[in-house]
């Protein structure tokens, strides 16, 4: 879920969040050149246009990355990521030595990559000032949502470019997916893994390690297969909630929550929507009344009901929630925040509600 948040929801309705204006401030001697680099020519939004197969480094890469030109001459050896979504990639591809800064996070590092994590400074929890981000003397940013790198948010990325750092957007925030509104968008195409697929090859060919990306590619892929093999989970209907116990943000159809529900052949009760993460009523989720809630247990602390914790006591205690099916047989699956974000993590969530339905007996 993005940085964004909305306020006053009837069953789907938006608020605008307040804008903090950013600060231009050169801090240092900026290492990267290479944004008026010329390379190979630009690819399908979100890939990389550059050739060769094997690991290399020192050599143009040029993206066209959600409509943008980014062009990088060399891997990049000080990069700051301002989301966890980009960050595990990061850790993942095994760069924490290139890394001089991570922000925004919801949840503990992913099993696995703590003690590279650990070799990362952490910027801030949520979003750092622009300041902060270039007193790290970056030659590379990345993030996972376009409102991180968006008016109201650490800054624009024209911002990052005029001081020569190159940026670098999630595709799957952007591809198929309209961010004009105040909320956290609206999908216009149903995301699928591949465009997951497509950053962790995009950060792998930036960072000169594209062999590393193939081969997370394939572990991801594998996970997925396993966790999905002869599971028939047809007819049962989820529901995701992010957080907020007042008019809690449940999934939409095509985003992170349509992957996982795709994979497992289930049904999101939510799947009339193509907003992100609306905020709904809980009569309506009531009369929904979903097979097996999906609840994130987050450990950050910005709205209600933000762990997994939070999120059952009040279901258990609310009147309009505490006679519904799942709550009686207390069907519910923990997952991360990230796992409901276009992430790697996405797949932890296919494996986690995937175990869930047939610890349930809901999945034949």
């Amino acid at each position: 879920m993005s940085p964004r948040r909305r306020r006053n929801p009837v069953p789907f309705a938006r608020a605008v969040r307040p804008a903090r204006p950013a600060v231009l401030f050169l801090a240092g001697a900026l290492l990267l050149t290479g944004c008026g680099s010329t390379g190979p020519a630009a690819g399908p939004a979100g890939t990389s246009a550059s050739a060769g197969g094997s690991e290399a480094a020192g050599r143009p890469v040029v993206l066209d990355n959600c409509g943008q030109r980014v062009a990088v001459d060399g891997p990049p050896r000080r990069a700051v990521s301002l989301d966890q979504g980009t960050t595990e990639i990061m850790l993942s591809l095994g760069l924490a030595d290139r890394m001089v800064g991570t922000a925004t996070w919801t949840d503990p590092v992913a099993e696995g990559l703590e003690k590279a994590n650990a070799k990362v400074r952490r910027l801030a929890d949520n979003a750092p000032s622009f300041e902060t981000v270039l007193d790290t003397e970056p030659d590379f940013v990345a993030a996972s949502f376009a409102s991180t790198l968006g008016k109201g948010g650490v800054a624009p990325r024209e911002e990052f470019e005029k001081l020569g750092v190159p940026t670098y957007l999630s595709p799957s925030d952007c591809v198929g997916k309209d961010n004009s509104g105040d909320g956290d968008g609206v999908r216009t195409e149903p995301l699928t893994l591949d465009a997951v697929y497509g950053e962790v090859r995009d950060l792998a060919e930036v960072f000169g390690v594209r062999e590393r990306g193939e081969r997370l590619v394939a572990e991801l892929r594998k996970r997925v297969a396993e966790a999905t093999a002869g599971l028939d989970a047809r007819g049962v209907t989820l529901m995701y909630w992010f957080a907020n116990s007042q008019s809690p943000y449940a999934a939409g159809c095509c985003g992170a929550p349509g992957i996982v529900t795709h994979e497992l052949g289930a049904k999101n009760a939510f799947d009339d929507t193509e907003e992100e993460w609306p905020q709904v009523d809980w009569e309506t989720v009531a009369d929904r009344d979903p097979d097996l809630l999906v609840l994130g247990d987050l450990t950050r602390r910005r709205q209600t009901a933000e762990s997994a914790a939070g999120k059952i006591a009040f279901l258990e205690s609310n009147p309009v929630t505490r006679n519904m099916s799942a709550v009686r047989e207390k069907r519910y699956v923990l997952v991360s925040g990230q796992s409901m974000n276009p992430t790697i993590r996405t797949v932890e969530g296919i494996e986690r509600v995937a175990a869930a339905l047939r610890a349930h007996g809901l999945a034949k």
